[in-house]
């Protein structure tokens, strides 16, 4: 038994079994939905498992030859890298912005506040393909709003300008249309967070002499520190398993090789080479990638359940 500075004994606090018990049905039917694509990817992700192994051939072991490929092939290594930093550099914006219309929505009142919040609920609420599709014709070369505007303003080079054919400029529209889409999600969670925070605290706070940004950084920012570390987890494991949008762009002309990122890249392997068993073990890279960025989150969790 456990004893205080005083030497008197203290009472360690016995966890209930029910909670846990709760929990195994939820469990048990995740495992039985995950389970088994899971290991389907394990196995396959060892094999050459290609066209032929779809009409009943029996596939051959290919033993760790899909992985190596993965980091010894340049143009599927530089799709792990165009991947993790277009996912990095999306959660990061989003998560920023979102916080800036968080703070927005709380600093201002009545009618603007729920033209905000509706704003945010039709962004979210806009189907993918809808909105790809508002993009598109945004940055069309020929018929595109964003060419006209800016030979308007007398930027003659845009005229006709394929926004879509190279890389940076593709990338660039694809930042925009997963932000857009994400922010609300970002922004609502923060907001709900933040009307949690005590008014009669920031008023304290003022009167003793604080600014805005050290009210900012030292009171609102720590008290919302686990809402934004949970929107920031979310945001890195979507962005970097995002397909739909990309994949949609590139249907615009968008040169494949240069634009495909890890979703991509494995729909192209899988359907496109059917090199199942390539497809296979990027797709557990991605699993394993995702838990790894996933971790800091995860043990910080576990260290406040402790304490």
């Amino acid at each position: 038994m456990a004893t205080t500075a005083l030497g008197a004994p203290t009472r360690q606090r016995r966890r209930h079994p029910t909670p846990y018990l709760l929990l195994i049905p939820a469990v048990a039917a995740l495992a039985l939905g995950l389970g088994y694509p899971v290991y389907w990817q394990i196995v396959t992700s060892f094999q050459r498992f290609g066209l032929a192994q779809q009409f009943g051939q029996p596939p051959e072991f290919a033993g760790l030859e899909n992985y190596a490929r993965i980091f010894s092939d340049d143009a599927a290594f530089a799709v792990v890298l165009r991947s993790i930093a277009f996912c990095l550099v999306n959660a990061a914006l989003t998560v920023l912005i979102g916080l800036a219309v968080a703070l927005l929505m709380r600093a201002v009142h009545g009618w603007v506040k729920i033209v905000v919040q509706i704003s945010m609920l039709l962004a979210w609420a806009t189907p993918v393909i809808a909105a790809v599709t508002v993009f598109r014709w945004l940055f069309d070369a020929r018929t595109g709003v964003v060419n006209w505007l800016l030979v308007q303003l007398g930027f003659e080079g845009f005229r006709g300008h394929g926004w879509l054919t190279t890389p940076i400029s593709f990338f660039f529209i694809a930042s925009l249309i997963i932000v857009w889409m994400s922010v609300p999600f970002v922004a609502l969670s923060l907001f709900a967070g933040l009307t949690q925070v005590n008014d009669e605290l920031l008023e304290a706070a003022r009167i003793d002499g604080a600014n805005g940004r050290q009210i900012l950084w030292s009171i609102i920012m720590p008290l919302v520190r686990p809402v934004l570390a949970i929107v920031l987890l979310l945001q890195i494991i979507w962005d970097l398993r995002v397909f739909a949008q990309i994949r949609l762009l590139q249907d615009a002309g968008a040169p494949v090789a240069e634009t495909n990122l890890l979703g991509n890249f494995i729909y192209e392997l899988g359907m496109a080479r059917n090199n199942f068993g390539g497809a296979a073990a990027v797709s557990i890279f991605v699993l394993l990638l995702t838990i790894v960025l996933s971790a800091p989150y995860v043990r910080s969790l576990m260290k406040e359940d402790a304490s």
